[in-house]
């Protein structure tokens, strides 16, 4: 009795699981907008910082190439975070086919909690990224999460392990450090950032890192990068070298930097 039982119940959740995944809407690309949003930035900058998102994804060259794909549509949420527990979803899984969709993305990204936040947790924001594929409503081949942020992990889980998982579960990462020049003011801040995240953030197929150096290009470079995220181009121009990745950063220095301050490292061993 328990025989036909169990293969009958077997039977009926392969039907319903059938059922759910069928029910996933296909897109060109499952997207996670990850955002610093951490002390370091100030209100000032995350205010460009978000009107650059916010400008970028409504361009009629990002909307284009969402048309252009094979399916011609995407999915994409968008996530500030800073360190270890602070990461908010402002908004939610959305698909984007076209310039309303696109527009309607963009007049939800407001403030999120961004004051008091401390601590830059690369690590957790990828891991909490990677956990929002699960059951999004949305089916894609490609599915990457696009990091931003002004300095390296320093707080939390070290950023290898995390991407390393990420990148198991087939998910490409993708970087936008900011360089930005706070005439030394930067306490946790490292020289060579994009360098940084090209050898301990990134990763994946088509994964590239794009600096920027100065927030009046911000729009303009979190344009350029969403189209060739959307596209899956092959840019090397839009690449931080030529060269390819060859593990010359230390993916310890924030960790490091943190502990030479004497404020410790919550959350590494």
């Amino acid at each position: 009795m328990r025989g036909p039982i169990g293969i009958l119940t077997a039977a009926l959740l392969a039907i319903l699981s059938g059922t759910a995944r069928a029910q996933d809407v296909d897109v060109d690309l499952e997207l996670v907008l990850a955002v610093d949003v951490s002390r370091s930035m100030d209100a000032g900058e995350q205010r460009i910082q978000r009107d650059g998102y916010i400008a970028a994804i409504r361009n009629p060259e990002v909307v284009a190439a969402i048309k252009s794909g094979l399916i011609g549509r995407i999915a994409i949420t968008y996530v500030e975070w800073a360190g270890p527990g602070s990461q908010q979803i402002i908004v939610p899984w959305q698909m984007i086919d076209g310039l309303d969709s696109a527009e309607a993305f963009s007049r939800r990204i407001e403030p999120g909690l961004v004051l008091g936040r401390f601590g830059t947790s690369i690590s957790s924001s990828i891991t909490f990224s990677a956990d929002l594929f699960d059951g999004n409503g949305f089916r894609a081949n490609r599915r990457v999460i696009d990091i931003s942020g002004d300095g390296p992990n320093n707080i939390g889980a070290p950023v290898v392990p995390a991407r390393d998982a990420a990148l198991a579960r087939g998910l490409t990462i993708n970087g936008l450090p900011l360089m930005l020049d706070r005439g030394g003011n930067d306490m946790f801040g490292v020289p060579n950032l994009d360098v940084y995240y090209r050898d301990c953030v990134v990763g994946g197929p088509g994964a590239f890192t794009m600096a920027v150096t100065d927030l009046d290009q911000f729009e303009t470079a979190v344009r350029r990068k969403l189209v060739q995220e959307i596209s899956a181009l092959d840019r090397p121009v839009l690449r931080i070298q030529e060269e390819e990745a060859d593990a010359t950063s230390d993916c310890l220095i924030g960790e490091k930097i943190r502990g030479r301050r004497g404020m410790g490292i919550p959350g590494n061993p």
